[in-house]
């Protein structure tokens, strides 16, 4: 029991929660209820049942990027969070590379499959070259300025993104209406699609960032180069108030223009736990100066991050 404890602990289970109910969320509250899918592909399954092996593909994917994240971190997070220790405490090395080996394999086998009954080979030459970024990551990229962090904010998106090229659509004809057998407005799931992703890539660059600071005692130890360390804390604080004050704001009008559409209700929602959140973290960001006061608006940006994610739902509802 305590090695599958162990197990779930390493793969970080609460975060691949996390990205299967945003894919799900996304599949079925924008793409699917909104606009609509052919429920065949060619005749060789339902678009739900491929579904749900793409989201299975997503979460082996990024469960073997935590492993071989934590593989190569053992000794900063030593440092960092020594009671998150997993890797040769509770599991051996050579155990945890072959999960991470296998994950990864079965995350890209899925995606092959995918590929070949949707026609989309976007998704296995993107989720191939997810995997080798993680294992980058892990090496080089992380410990270097702000190529990390904007890799992993990438890769938060991607989960969004690759539901628009499953759906069918592609961006060489999102202006007009899909040829193939498919039927959804391109023009419309671009918007979307766009919306969601870039709220999640600046919340994921914002967190990456912060955290950096939070960790930066064991970072600076082994000769990382991230952006507390080569620029300094008020220059770091700096560049992302930058960007939270680049979200509220076009938060603002993307809530105004939703609340002029007669989207009232996903306009009050998203105001009172999306943008008026962030604004308060904006004002606690100035604030902080411990390591524990970064952990705790981390933590806050992943509840407003689920918070935004969490307004698909109103899709539902036929006012929106």
């Amino acid at each position: 029991m305590k090695l599958i404890a162990a197990f779930f602990q390493l793969i970080r289970w609460p975060n691949l929660f996390f990205i299967a109910l945003t894919q799900s969320l996304f599949y079925y509250a924008v793409v699917k209820n909104v606009y609509g899918t052919s429920s065949q592909v060619s005749g060789l399954g339902t678009m739900d049942f491929l579904f749900a092996w793409l989201v299975l593909a997503s979460v082996c994917i990024a469960a073997a990027g935590y492993i071989i994240n934590d593989y190569f971190d053992r000794q900063i997070d030593a440092i960092n969070k020594p009671d998150r220790i997993v890797i040769d405490r509770h599991v051996k090395r050579r155990w945890a590379i072959v999960w991470h080996l296998s994950l990864s394999a079965l995350g890209i086998l899925i995606s092959a499959w995918v590929s070949y009954r949707t026609d989309k080979w976007v998704i296995l030459f993107a989720n191939t070259f997810s995997v080798m970024l993680l294992w980058v990551y892990s090496t080089r990229f992380k410990k270097k300025l702000l190529t990390g962090n904007l890799l992993i904010a990438a890769l938060t998106a991607w989960v969004i993104v690759v539901l628009y090229f499953f759906s069918g659509a592609s961006l060489i004809n999102y202006k007009g209406w899909n040829p193939g057998h498919h039927s959804l407005n391109n023009a419309q799931l671009y918007k979307f699609t766009f919306l969601y992703a870039g709220f999640a890539f600046i919340i994921s660059l914002i967190r990456e960032v912060i955290k950096d600071i939070e960790d930066m005692q064991g970072d600076a130890q082994y000769a990382s180069r991230t952006m507390p360390i080569v620029w300094g804390i008020p220059v770091t604080k700096m560049f992302t108030a930058v960007w939270m004050v680049v979200c509220i704001a076009a938060l603002f009008i993307i809530l105004l223009y939703a609340w002029q559409s007669g989207w009232w209700a996903i306009a009050v929602y998203s105001t009172c736990v999306v943008l008026l959140p962030l604004v308060y973290l904006l004002w606690q960001l100035h604030r902080a100066s411990l390591p524990a006061d970064y952990h705790r608006l981390s933590n806050l940006l992943k509840w407003i991050m689920l918070a935004g994610i969490l307004s698909m739902l109103f899709f539902f509802l036929p006012n929106r």
